[in-house]
């Protein structure tokens, strides 16, 4: 078995790269971030499933870049659908349990406020 010695990263480089890193990141968290605005921004556009799915399609559009060049580096579509599926993976479960864990959404509603009435206030009627 042959190994292939790479030549080492300049420090532009590997700064470069965790700059990317560091975008990559921030994109993932935008969609889920953004969705939090939907009070402020009209619940009609960025709340429920309509929200969801036009972060998701951003979310996409926005990593074409990045899966091009997941390509480019590793000369198969494997890398890049790979990295898509964890996107949606992740996006699924920020969305559908992370989401409503925190808004609350989906748990019992909570009592609703009454009159209590004393007991044995039937009795007296």
């Amino acid at each position: 078995m042959s190994v292939v010695a790479l030549p080492q990263r300049t420090f532009l480089a590997r700064a470069w790269g965790g700059v990317l890193a560091a975008w990559g990141a921030f994109i993932g968290v935008l969609p889920h971030v953004l969705h939090h605005v939907g009070p402020l921004a009209g619940a009609a556009l960025l709340a429920g499933a309509g929200g969801r799915a036009l972060f998701a399609a951003i979310g996409f559009v926005l990593a074409v870049p990045f899966l091009l060049r997941l390509y480019r580096r590793f000369k198969t579509w494997i890398a890049p659908a790979t990295a898509l599926a964890v996107m949606a993976v992740m996006f699924s479960i920020s969305s559908f349990v992370i989401g409503p864990l925190i808004t609350g959404e989906g748990s019992e509603a909570p009592p609703q406020p009454g009159i209590e009435q004393p007991a044995g206030h039937d009795e007296h009627h």
